[in-house]
């Protein structure tokens, strides 16, 4: 679950750290907050439109299982963990 918040978490900073990188390479300093007040809100929404695709991506694209689902049971004295058949 860890790797899930971490991996939009860094898909949703990912235009902020575009926008600085920008600001490096245009020689002006990153901490002004002249630089950021403007464009906060749409490196915002592009953030969270990234967001919103891995979503879309995953939800779609994501492989599932063709098979039912086999709880977890007891065989022979062996407790046989649940698998997808």
């Amino acid at each position: 679950m860890i790797r899930v918040i971490l991996t939009e978490g860094l898909l949703f900073l990912l235009p902020f750290a575009a926008f600085a990188l920008l600001l490096l390479l245009q020689r002006r300093r990153v901490l002004d907050i002249e630089h950021w007040s403007g464009p906060v809100v749409w490196l915002a929404m592009a953030g969270l439109a990234l967001v919103l695709a891995s979503f879309l991506y995953k939800g779609f694209l994501a492989d599932r299982p063709e098979g039912g689902f086999e709880p977890t049971h007891m065989e022979n004295g062996q407790l046989v963990p649940g698998r997808f058949n």
